[in-house]
């Protein structure tokens, strides 16, 4: 059965680029596990591409997270909805893009998966867009930052914390995913779709799914004001108590 994918907002400001795009294959994280199967991941890129200036750490060794644009960027709420789970406190890692450096973080997933969703998913907040879902979830915050707090009714574009590196995570970056559970375990995956600017894209605004390593920005960006704390200044939602879903 085919399932209309669930359109939202990119959660962010400025360029990111794409990385495990459902456009390229699905489970587009090379699993079905924890409700992955059509999640996305973005990473906040200057005007060259770059997530953070090479030396010789990026080839040899591990990378402090405060490096990379996008550490501490504002993660806005890609769609109305009503915070059901809001989880802050696991610590912010060293980035690895050192291939050397993958090598023994590669080896301890075993143990995250053993130490649970937390460990996974690092700081996040999942919001509920009905009473019985869809829900949509964003991942490996930074820690300390996540202002959403179970309850609180949010709108699109309302900040919930900041990007980090918490969580299974080598270089700072916000993992986007919709599920029909909110139970990590025995959650499927549901398919989603964005409103974005991209260079791909003929005419270049549209709704769909940003491909493999395209760099992507929120539609009517005007020229020069692309980083990802320009703009008109961000909302803090209101503390509005919906019921809990």
């Amino acid at each position: 059965m085919t399932t209309n994918p669930i359109v939202l907002d990119l959660p962010f400001r400025g360029r990111w680029l794409a990385r495990n795009s459902p456009a390229r294959r699905v489970p587009s994280h090379g699993t079905h596990a924890l409700g992955t199967t059509y999640a996305i991941d973005f990473i906040a890129v200057d005007e060259h591409g770059r997530s953070a200036p090479s030396n010789w750490r990026s080839w040899l060794a591990v990378e402090p997270p405060e490096a990379f644009l996008g550490f501490g960027l504002p993660i806005l709420a890609p769609i109305a909805g009503t915070v059901v789970a809001a989880h802050d406190g696991e610590a912010d890692h060293e980035a690895r893009r050192s291939q050397l450096t993958l090598v023994p973080y590669v080896l301890g997933q075993a143990g995250r998966l053993r130490a649970g969703p937390n460990a996974i998913a690092g700081n996040h907040v999942i919001l509920a867009l009905g009473p019985s879902g869809p829900y949509v979830a964003l991942v490996h915050l930074r820690r300390g930052s996540v202002r959403a707090e179970v309850g609180d009714v949010v709108a699109a574009g309302d900040v919930l914390g900041e990007c980090g590196n918490s969580g299974n995570s080598t270089q700072p970056h916000v993992h986007v995913q919709a599920t029909d559970s909110v139970d990590w375990a025995g959650a499927t995956g549901l398919p989603i779709a964005f409103r974005f600017r991209g260079a791909m894209t003929q005419n270049g605004e549209t709704v769909g799914v940003p491909r493999e390593s395209e760099i992507v920005e929120p539609p009517g960006i005007a020229e020069g004001r692309r980083d990802g704390r320009s703009g008109p200044p961000l909302r803090k939602f209101p503390r509005i108590r919906g019921t809990q879903i």
